[in-house]
């Protein structure tokens, strides 16, 4: 009997220690890592403030890579959602929101050193107000570092239970942090480093359309100069084909970039027509849209530069398909139905020189906000939507306006593709031509803060 009563006593004992040290225990749980990455602030930023690229680097589906995703909220910054469920007890369900993120991102340019995003964290981790902080800081000499602390904070409040899971804070949450930390590095090594702060992008809705289209291309040192006579020999082309399927050009000329190389530029110029039916070599056949390249005989994609070609060189006869699967006019002219679907826009205002840019900043945008976009089938394009202006001197007086577009579609992984960009929900307006003053016909391009908005 004494021998109970002793083991009782220790019992009671050892259970007020653990209360008493339980309540010793630190009433909140903090943990951080840190990683410093070679992106403009801008982009680090714009990745953290949605969730569609979290599936990319949060470190859930290398525990179970049937993780499910489910995007919800606000499409970007505060309100935004992502919900996870699996099977496997390590990832369990949870949801990720965006609680804050400061400043807004349209006050974020290069002037600015620092920002901070704040996710509210609801799982089966213990205790309250869980949360996830990145702060982000800009760093290196030229400003184009950026230095991510991603920190986890919890609250224990008076539960034992609780304040004991403290002790296991370098454990889960520790783990995801620093996983993720790394694959977040990665995903943001694919994004150009470029700084698009000045690019006002919107999401339209573009409409199919009947073309015409010639392939060429041209030497990257012949500059503006090999551009235009490379366009203007097309066009005319295009022109005379028109003229003999008995068709009319309803608007501007387009060009649809292939491969803008080191050495060569490879392109499409499209003219749009009035018509979705043609009559070819007296037979009539119906505008498609364009399809992915046929594999060559080694079972390899069409290599960038020889993708826009027919097949082979007996394949050139007028009615017959390309590699594209577009209609054969001539030995130069194909007809396609061109656009349709979404597309990421921005204007550039400025000499042609200053597309290459706009072109890249609307990629590395569409990356870091989860937009997918396939450059092989769906490629850029710019629209000139108004010509230059020029004196009797021959020096600019109005600069040309370009509308440059990039194709998009949904994510991957829960949710569909936002109908405007953060932007455009803002109120942010695009800018419209910018009138210049009168300067040489070899002026450079406009400076970078005027493309496409401020």
């Amino acid at each position: 009997m004494t021998r109970v009563l002793e083991f009782i006593v220790a019992l009671i004992i050892v259970a007020i220690c653990g209360v008493v040290v339980g309540f010793i225990m630190p009433a909140s749980g903090h943990v951080e890592r840190t990683l410093t990455v070679g992106k403009d602030l801008r982009q680090v930023y714009d990745v953290l403030a949605n969730f569609r690229t979290f599936p990319d680097y949060g470190v859930l589906r290398a525990y179970d890579p049937s993780t499910k995703y489910t995007l919800s909220g606000n499409a970007y910054g505060p309100g935004a959602e992502i919900s996870w469920s699996s099977q496997d007890p390590k990832v369990g369900d949870g949801k990720l929101t965006v609680a804050s993120a400061q400043p807004g991102f349209d006050k974020i340019d290069p002037s600015v050193n620092d920002a901070e995003i704040i996710w509210n964290v609801d799982n089966d981790w213990r205790g309250n107000d869980k949360h996830f902080t990145l702060d982000l800081l800009r760093q290196g000499s030229t400003g184009k570092l950026t230095k991510i602390t991603w920190s986890y904070d919890v609250s224990y409040g008076f539960s034992i239970i609780n304040r004991y899971s403290n002790m296991y804070i370098h454990g889960a949450p520790d783990a995801f942090i620093q996983y993720s930390l790394n694959n977040l590095q990665n995903v943001l090594a694919g994004v150009p480093n470029i700084d698009y702060s000045a690019l006002d992008p919107y999401i339209v809705q573009t409409k199919p359309t009947p073309m015409l289209v010639v392939s060429t291309s041209m030497q990257r040192k012949d500059g503006l100069d090999g551009l235009n006579a490379a366009t203007d020999t097309a066009i005319s082309q295009i022109q005379a084909a028109a003229k003999k399927l008995g068709v009319n050009i309803t608007g501007p000329r387009v060009i649809f970039t292939t491969n803008y190389g080191d050495q060569t530029y490879t392109f499409d110029v499209g003219m749009p027509i009035d018509a979705t039916s043609l009559t070819v070599a007296g037979q009539s056949y119906q505008l498609a849209a364009a399809t992915p390249p046929t594999l060559d005989e080694n079972g390899a994609p069409a290599s960038s530069s020889t993708a826009a070609a027919p097949a082979n060189a007996n394949d050139n006869q007028p009615g017959s398909k390309d590699r594209y699967g577009r209609l054969v006019i001539d030995s130069n002219v194909r007809g396609v139905l061109a656009f349709g679907g979404p597309a990421l826009e921005a204007p550039w205002n400025g000499t042609a020189a200053g597309v290459p840019q706009t072109r890249d900043m609307l990629k590395a945008y569409a990356q870091t906000h989860g937009y997918k976009f396939d450059e092989v089938t769906n490629r850029l394009y710019d629209i000139l939507t108004q010509p230059e202006v020029k004196d009797n001197s021959g020096n600019i007086t109005t600069y040309a306006q370009y509308g440059v577009y990039l194709p998009i579609t949904d994510s991957a992984d829960g949710g569909t593709l936002p109908q405007q960009t953060p932007e455009q929900m803002a109120g942010i307006k695009q800018p419209g031509v910018i009138n210049a003053q009168p300067a040489s016909s070899s002026t450079a391009p406009a400076p970078a803060s005027t493309a496409a908005g401020q």
